[in-house]
């Protein structure tokens, strides 16, 4: 597989520590639209809460935004290193980093700063990259005395399959102090699970994978997590696609066209409105069935159709879908994909979240029931809710999403 036709999916999963209500972590991610690079932080800040939060979402912020405006890796590592303060009792940084730099060709430079070491993952075999070490003497007086800082950068060619996993010491230090880990998991045998994970599943997800270790460092810290853990993961593979169909076309002639686009479709498929459901149904003889199981007092019940993965009403389960995207809490925790009573909007999300590249295939004609001015403002046509949701997974979820109208 080129590395053209790879995807680059980045995902992580996160737990607060045991009875704060902000983190001390921070993950940021971004795709360059300029030049397609994919650019991942992850900080750590020191201690808990929101102090901490505050330091870490600093740090993961200047590091985008100077790695994204091209400026080297190292230099920008620089300049984040004597722009933090340093605590004077334990003369160690208020943050730690670990920043990823993926260019389109699947180059990798990463810099690293006190934070447990990235796994490298290759044909379900560890790989060790050469770490170059780099001495800067902090500049910034005022915050410390003057103070020497180690940091490491990589630098690889990346391949198609590769995984790179990267975490915060909570995952490492979680268990401290119990019989079974008196001085914590550890890089190692956190490292051996990260295998054991991928060579048991060997398509297993960037999500899953993140959410299975944060699990388990959850599970050694007893369910009351004794600091924040975060862990990310970076999965290079082949796209998933994904088509979204949802409307009438504006012209009645064009329904064919709708039904021929659906049916070559090579992905999973989604079927979203009534009147759209009824003229696939309809064109390709295959019957519509209402699921009436799982009623949702708000969102229409879902269906079922021969050829499609996915059949829900329209414009108010994407609706749904695009606030709960805006939301974002419900995805990065995961809590849908536990929720073992998922509406159609879960389900819509669920394999979005699941899938790289979404095509919506947007029939044009307008319903005149949703124009209707004694219905809800935030009821809007067809075509703004898809954008949103576009412009929602392109920003924050890295999704290739294109909209083609009929």
């Amino acid at each position: 597989m080129p590395a053209a036709e790879s995807f680059i999916e980045v995902d992580h999963h996160q737990i607060f520590k045991y009875r704060e209500g902000a983190g001390g972590d921070t993950f940021l991610s971004q795709k360059n639209e300029s030049d397609g690079r994919v650019i991942t932080v992850l900080s750590d800040g020191l201690g808990s809460g929101v102090k901490a939060g505050v330091l870490s979402t600093l740090t993961a912020t200047m590091a985008l935004k100077f790695v994204a405006s091209n400026i080297p890796i190292k230099r920008a590592a620089r300049t984040i290193m004597n722009t933090l303060p340093v605590c004077r009792l334990r003369e160690i940084s208020y943050a730690t980093f670990t920043i990823v730099d993926i260019e389109p060709g699947l180059q990798v430079r990463m810099m690293e700063f006190d934070n447990p070491g990235y796994l490298l993952i290759r044909d379900n075999q560890p790989m060790t990259p050469e770490k170059n070490a780099i001495i800067i003497e902090r500049k910034n007086k005022k915050a410390a005395p003057p103070h020497n800082t180690t940091m490491f950068y990589s630098s690889y060619q990346a391949l198609p399959g590769d995984r790179l996993v990267f975490f915060s010491d909570g995952v490492t230090q979680s268990g401290m102090g119990s019989k079974g880990f008196p001085f914590g998991w550890g890089e190692e045998r956190v490292k051996d699970f990260i295998l054991e994970k991928v060579r048991t599943a060997p398509s297993v997800s960037a999500r899953e994978l993140a959410r299975s270790i944060v699990q388990q460092a959850l599970f050694h810290d007893q369910y009351q997590a004794k600091d924040d853990i975060t862990c990310g993961v970076i999965y290079i593979r082949s796209p998933r696609d994904l088509l979204i169909v949802t409307g009438p076309p504006m012209n009645p002639d064009h329904d064919s066209e709708m039904v021929r686009q659906f049916t070559a479709f090579s992905g999973s498929r989604i079927i979203a409105g009534g009147t759209t459901a009824g003229i696939i149904s309809r064109q390709l003889g295959k019957p519509c069935r209402t699921d009436v199981k799982n009623l949702d007092p708000v969102i229409p019940p879902v269906s079922e159709m021969e050829g499609a993965d996915l059949v829900t009403e329209g414009i108010i389960t994407l609706g749904r879908v695009a606030e709960i995207l805006e939301q974002r809490t419900n995805i990065v925790t995961g809590t849908i994909a536990s929720n073992s009573k998922q509406n159609a909007a879960d389900r819509i999300i669920d394999m979005i979240i699941n899938h790289d590249r979404i095509v919506f295939l947007v029939g044009t004609k307008i319903n005149e029931a949703h124009q209707d001015p004694n219905m809800p403002v935030g009821l809007e046509i067809r075509r703004n809710i898809v954008k949103k949701i576009q412009g929602l997974l392109t920003e924050h979820y890295l999704k290739e999403v294109s909209i083609h109208y009929l």
